[in-house]
């Protein structure tokens, strides 16, 4: 059996290729995705607990002031500024976190894990500021190590989602591949030759993607409810309320952060001489109700309806908050514009790199959740042409390339 591993910013996904050739997508109940989440708590009598995926979000919404949620550790790869955290007293290394959470995320496959033949991906570039793509890469795979795999194959994430659809070529062709993630998004040019030739021509990749689009949306719609862009007063003179309260506020695990103690005083003093003190009771509320987890699905719902209408209506309730916000999808293409400027950048480094121009590119494959975007996808049917575009898989394509690679 071939195994391919998809571990993601977001979500990861493990796809099995069987002995007869078919390819499909692990599921665990009716969901192929897991969410890419460790959880630490400590039970009454001061055991260290944790878990990963669903239950690590289901675990953090009990007690979130006094768990721990790790968020995005494939972020944090090929950054030197992160050696090791501490959690309850125990030092971990970023390895050991990413060993802990593949051997959750692997779990129910161990037996088949002895015998076969396992592939992981990496994006083309790495997250965050400086990143060390080397670093990254033997940290990915010192991960996979400690979590009892020391001989996995590494490929790149875009390459692996262009190898299953190159199943469907019945000729050579140059192929772009757009992978767009959680928080990466990576492009690679390459030339397959059936049936199974592939050569990499070039490559570049941006560290931004879907929850880029989440946190704009939550920007502009929902954080101007709860005070942002407000001002108070101090001795007669007007401040704007704090900004820093709403910098991160499409990360709901941050502003369940928030309730510590100090940080809802200071809200509650801001609240007192506010220009809208009733935007401000409500921030408070939903930190202290934690209701954040609801409001960010609430957000990616929305966001996820304008790729198939033009226009929606953002939906929340929450005490005496009811949020009817309707959003033309128009609006929301000219708040993500900076953010297609740079995965259009991405997209003609990758052919730059390659060392040709869009009329040299056959055929064009999406894939990602980003993809289903219409701005997004516009962008490439501008270059290339509607008729060279292709997609499908969008949420498995890498893990199932990666299985075929192997």
């Amino acid at each position: 059996m071939q195994i391919g591993i998809d571990f993601g910013t977001t979500n990861s996904v493990v796809a099995l290729r069987h002995g007869d050739g078919r390819v499909e997508a692990y599921r665990r109940g009716t969901e192929e995705v897991f969410r890419s989440v460790l959880c630490f708590w400590q039970e009454a009598s001061g055991r260290s607990c944790h878990a990963a995926g669903p239950a690590a979000v289901e675990a953090y919404l009990e007690d979130p002031f006094d768990s721990r949620l790790l968020l995005s550790l494939k972020s944090h790869l090929a950054q030197r500024s992160f050696t090791e955290t501490r959690i309850h007293g125990r030092p971990w290394t970023l390895e050991g976190l990413v060993a802990l959470f593949l051997r959750e995320l692997l779990a129910p496959l161990k037996g088949a894990l002895a015998e076969a033949r396992v592939t992981v991906g990496r994006p083309v570039r790495f997250v965050g500021d400086a990143p060390d793509d080397a670093l990254g890469e033997a940290r990915l795979r010192a991960g996979f190590a400690a979590a009892g795999l020391p001989e996995v194959a590494v490929a790149l994430e875009p390459a692996a989602a262009g190898h299953r659809f190159a199943r469907g070529l019945d000729r050579p062709a140059v192929v772009l591949v757009a992978d767009f993630g959680g928080g990466t998004s990576d492009f690679s040019v390459l030339r397959f030759v059936p049936p199974g030739h592939v050569e990499a021509l070039g490559h570049a990749g941006v560290g931004l993607a879907g929850d880029a689009f989440d946190r704009r949306i939550m920007d502009r719609v929902v954080a101007p409810l709860l005070g942002k862009g407000d001002s108070y007063r101090v001795m007669g003179n007007p401040l704007p309320v704090p900004p820093a309260w709403y910098a991160s506020f499409a990360r709901w695990h941050l502003l369940s952060l928030m309730r510590a103690p100090k940080t809802l005083r200071d809200i509650a003093e801001v609240t007192r001489t506010a220009e809208h003190p009733e935007r401000l009771l409500r921030l408070r509320q939903l930190i202290e109700d934690e209701a954040g987890y609801a409001l960010y699905r609430a957000v990616s719902e929305a966001k996820a309806a304008l790729s198939r209408a033009e226009e929606t209506v953002l939906s929340f309730r929450h005490r005496d908050f009811a949020l009817e916000a309707r959003i033309a999808r128009s609006e929301f293409e000219g708040w993500i514009a900076p953010d297609l400027r740079r995965i259009a950048a991405a997209v003609d480094a990758a052919l730059a790199d390659a060392g040709l121009d869009a009329d040299a590119v056959d055929r064009v494959f999406l894939t990602g959740g980003t993809s289903l975007v219409p701005a997004v996808r516009r962008l490439f049917e501008a270059r290339f042409g509607a008729e060279r575009l292709d997609g499908g898989g969008e949420f498995v394509s890498v893990a199932e390339g990666l299985a075929l690679m192997g």
